[in-house]
């Protein structure tokens, strides 16, 4: 395990983060978009995140402490990454509301599948997320301060 590899799982956790506020906050901004592009409403976007590198947590931390390396591999502390942004099938909402333009026969519209109590949620824990891995940066970086004190 490296010297900075704290610092680079924090940092692509910083990024990964970021994205969720990004999609999050898209999906709050269009959570009354009736038609898009496609003529259809706007469907809620989530973002996958998946393991940097190939070994698990605990094959990690095993080379880590000098246990060995499964299949040669590294001791990468890897980090995190985007896997995708895919979005949800789940079904229309069906609002009342015969004056508006897309509103079918019966008068009802499709409004997105988008929840704003949902995406506030969603928010809060990517706001939460993002907060940790500032601290664990600063954590690193006191950390990596100090030796340097100690070694003068």
């Amino acid at each position: 395990m490296g010297l900075f590899d704290s610092i680079n799982a924090a940092g692509s956790a910083l990024t990964a983060e970021r994205l969720r506020m990004d999609v999050t906050a898209e999906n709050l901004a269009n959570a009354q978009s009736t038609r898009g592009a496609d003529g259809q409403p706007y469907r809620r976007k989530e973002v996958i995140l998946q393991q940097k590198g190939g070994n698990d947590f605990g094959s990690t931390l095993n080379a880590a402490m000098g246990g060995g390396r499964p299949n040669g591999s590294s001791a990468d502390a890897g980090g995190v990454e985007v896997g995708g942004i895919v979005e949800d099938q789940s079904a229309f909402r069906l609002q009342y509301d015969p004056g508006h333009p897309d509103a079918n026969a019966q008068g009802y519209v499709e409004m997105p599948n988008v929840n704003p109590v949902t995406e506030m949620v969603d928010l809060i824990s990517a706001s939460r997320g993002y907060e940790a891995n500032v601290t664990a940066m600063q954590t690193a970086k006191q950390m990596f301060s100090k030796t340097l004190d100690i070694l003068r």
